[in-house]
């Protein structure tokens, strides 16, 4: 069964796969995971739903890991 790019389950997945592409330090690529997982989140949960933040989360930690201090204290404020 095909359960679609926006379907919650496969959300999960592509996060899963961003963080261990993160703890793999390819941060380039897992940084674009996680921005799609919170682009599609955002548009279909909504700001302020737990799972858009979270994925919201691992992509500053992401952008941390590459030296981009400044960036990941912007992202985690919106995490509030």
């Amino acid at each position: 069964k095909t359960l679609g790019e926006d379907h919650p389950e496969t959300l999960i997945s592509l996060g899963n796969i961003a963080f261990n592409l993160n703890r793999q330090e390819r941060y380039s690529q897992a940084e674009v995971l996680f921005r799609n997982c919170w682009e599609v989140r955002k548009k279909t949960l909504g700001e302020d739903h737990p799972d858009m933040l979270h994925a919201l989360n691992g992509m500053a930690v992401v952008v941390d890991n590459q030296g981009n201090h400044d960036k990941a204290v912007e992202l985690l404020q919106g995490c509030w």
